[in-house]
């Protein structure tokens, strides 16, 4: 999923929004700022407020727009978008990196979670993903391996037939001169 740096739309307008939410909710700083639970429902609320404003305004929507239906003042949202608050200028700072492609992990983490997924570190991945690869290489190998047992099975099963087969002819050979004898 791409993210719309310039949505068009509803959809594309909310997708901008959550991303912004929660890539700003994962920053370090930010996580330090909400570990007080008496203030985060504030934080947690600013920071809706300032995704949801800066979301809609790279949609090229108004600030009173904005402040209607995000169901607050066009000062709130004004100073949300100026980088009066703590929380506007935090999600800016998210939007910037974004768009510089400074979160691109975290960005894809956040698609993850939205997805119901688990979140998995990019390096954490990536190990999974070579190791997946030469556990599939070693699997080739093993069949190639398995399938030239079972072609020298087969010869040797011939061959051992045919050593019976001269055994059987041999003992057969021996009855006969035994007779003669």
């Amino acid at each position: 999923m791409e993210v719309p740096l310039n949505p068009i739309g509803r959809e594309e307008i909310h997708r901008l929004e959550s991303v912004l939410l929660f890539a700003t909710l994962f920053r370090p700083e930010v996580i330090e700022l909400i570990k007080d639970p008496a203030e985060r429902l504030t934080w947690v609320d600013s920071l809706a407020v300032a995704a949801g404003a800066i979301a809609r305004e790279k949609a090229g929507m108004t600030v009173s727009e904005i402040a209607e239906e995000l169901g607050r003042t066009e000062q709130t949202i004004r100073k949300h978008l100026k980088g009066e608050t703590k929380a506007g200028q935090l999600v800016r700072e998210t939007y910037e990196l974004i768009k510089q492609g400074k979160l691109d992990e975290l960005v894809k983490n956040v698609e993850v979670l939205a997805k119901g997924g688990q979140l998995v570190a990019m390096e954490e991945y990536e190990k999974l993903k070579k190791e997946k690869e030469e556990l599939e290489a070693r699997v080739k190998e093993l069949e190639e391996k398995v399938r030239a047992l079972e072609e020298e099975n087969h010869q040797l099963k011939a061959k051992l037939e045919n050593v019976r087969k001269v055994l059987s002819d041999a003992l057969e050979r021996v009855k006969e001169i035994e007779k003669l004898l």
